[in-house]
C-alpha cells in the first residue's frame, strides 16, 4: 500500500522520490488497434513526439486517429522514479507526468498539427491537473526530441497566451522540455479506450483555436 501525500499538486523532490526498480515493467507487445510491435523503433524517414495532457487515455486516441501517425503509446516521463508503475505514479511521489508518445510521419502530418490538437485538445492553464483529475501527473507539458520542435512548441505557447487570456483564462502552465526517458505504462492502460469504449477519457478543451504554422 501506498501513502498519498498531503498535497499531489506538490512536485516531489528527487531525494524524496519512490526509488523505482531496474527492470521494466511489463507491457502490451502490440498496438492493440494495427497489431504494430509497441516497441518498434522508430522507422527511418519518421519522427517523434510526446506530449502531457492529463489523464492519458482520451490524450492517446486524440493521436491514433491522426493521419500520419504511425504508432502511439502511453506511459511516464519527466520525474525521478525509474520504471515506475501506476499506482506508484498516483501516489505523487514519482514526480512522473502522464503521456503519449506518439511516432509519426512528417511527410504526412508536420509536427505543427500535432501541436495543435495539444494545445485545442485540453486547457493549458490548469497546473497540476486537467479538469477533475488533480495530481502532478496531469500537468500539461510538451517533450521535444529536437530544437525545431521546441522552436515551435515555444512560439504557438506564445500565440496561444493571448488567444486564452482574451477567451477569459488564465496564464499557460505547460512545461516545456527536452525529452526524458519514456517508461511504458502497464498492458491495460495502452490504447484504453479502444479496448473500453464507452471507458473514462476526462479531457475538454476550452474552445480557443491555435494559429498552426504561424511564423512557419
Amino acid at each position: 500500500m501506498f501513502l498519498l501525500r498531503k498535497k499531489t499538486t506538490d512536485m516531489v523532490a528527487a531525494a524524496d522520490a519512490l526509488p523505482g526498480r531496474e527492470a521494466p515493467i511489463a507491457t502490451a507487445e502490440t498496438h492493440f488497434i494495427s497489431g504494430l510491435p509497441l516497441t518498434a523503433p522508430v522507422p527511418e524517414g519518421m519522427a517523434e513526439a510526446m506530449f502531457g495532457m492529463g489523464c492519458f487515455w482520451g490524450v492517446e486516441r486524440m493521436f491514433w486517429t491522426l493521419d500520419g501517425v504511425w504508432l502511439t503509446m502511453v506511459g511516464y516521463a519527466g520525474g525521478h522514479t525509474p520504471n515506475a508503475t501506476y499506482q506508484e505514479v498516483c501516489t505523487g511521489q514519482t514526480g512522473h507526468n502522464e503521456v503519449v508518445r506518439v511516432i509519426y510521419d512528417p511527410a504526412v502530418v508536420s509536427y505543427e498539427e500535432l501541436l495543435r490538437v495539444f494545445w485545442e485538445g485540453h486547457d493549458p492553464t490548469q497546473g497540476m491537473r486537467q479538469g477533475n483529475d488533480r495530481g502532478t501527473q496531469y500537468r500539461s507539458g510538451i517533450y521535444t526530441y529536437s530544437e525545431a520542435q521546441a522552436a515551435a512548441a515555444e512560439r504557438t505557447r506564445a500565440e496561444m497566451g493571448p488567444r486564452l487570456a482574451e477567451a477569459g483564462f488564465g496564464p499557460i502552465t505547460t512545461e516545456i522540455l527536452p525529452a526524458p526517458a519514456f517508461y511504458f505504462a502497464e498492458d491495460y492502460h495502452q490504447q484504453y479506450l479502444a479496448k473500453n469504449p464507452g471507458g473514462y477519457c476526462g479531457l475538454g478543451g476550452t474552445g480557443v483555436t491555435c494559429p498552426v504554422g504561424t511564423g512557419a
